[in-house]
């Protein structure tokens, strides 16, 4: 059987990192958002507009993937806790500890993953 301890730790600590940037990204939206209201700029007149849209454009997309990689990471916690982390939730089989090394918070193993099976 597999120590998940350590795979406990990447996680908790990659949870950490996730909910940071969560934190700074929602801020940064926020920010611009509150400077946008505050001006009479006129995003489709103004030649600084679209690179505020595109730069909130890119932060929500940012903000989007942390969110489902945080959601990843706690489903692989949960895993840990029920048991089954480690385990291909396709076939059932062991993932590598070389993989969950790489990708801790991946269900499925290296065929799965690539979708070779």
């Amino acid at each position: 059987m597999m120590d998940t301890s350590r795979f406990r730790t990447l996680l908790e600590q990659e949870r950490a990192r996730k909910l940071s940037l969560l934190q700074d990204l929602q801020t940064d939206i926020t920010s611009v958002n509150v400077a946008r209201q505050d001006s009479n700029v006129d995003d489709e007149h103004d030649p600084e507009g679209s690179t505020i849209a595109f730069e909130l454009s890119q932060a929500s997309a940012l903000l989007a993937q942390s969110r489902a990689g945080l959601a990843q990471i706690e489903a692989a916690l949960n895993r840990i806790s029920e048991g089954t982390y480690g385990v291909c939730s396709v076939c059932g089989a062991a993932i590598p500890e070389g993989r969950l090394e790489a990708r801790p918070w991946t269900p499925f193993c290296v065929a799965h993953a690539s979708g070779r099976a």
